[in-house]
């Protein structure tokens, strides 16, 4: 494995604290980068685009949602978001 291939972990957004930071990371490991609010995964980044689902949690997820995705128009319905992230998730090898 080399450097560029190491998972990098990350605040997103703009909290004052990075003790709320640690509420809203993304993970990146190789060419995928998925988005967590709190310990849930609501979008996620491919070199095919960005997928965010819709907000079907709290108001704090909602702000997570819109510094991710601003635009609510491009965002997709709960279940669609988590059939496409399985999807990916299946072509995902770690070796």
């Amino acid at each position: 494995m080399t450097t560029q291939e190491l998972p990098s972990i990350s605040s997103y957004g703009d909290y004052a604290s990075s003790n709320y930071g640690a509420h809203a990371l993304r993970v990146t490991i190789g060419s995928l980068t998925v988005y967590f609010s709190y310990k849930t995964p609501v979008a996620f980044q491919t070199p095919h685009g960005l997928v965010c689902s819709e907000n079907v949690w709290s108001t704090t997820t909602g702000k997570h949602l819109n510094w991710i995705q601003p635009n609510k128009k491009n965002r997709i319905p709960n279940a669609e978001f988590e059939q496409r992230f399985k999807d990916v998730l299946a072509q995902v090898r770690v070796s």
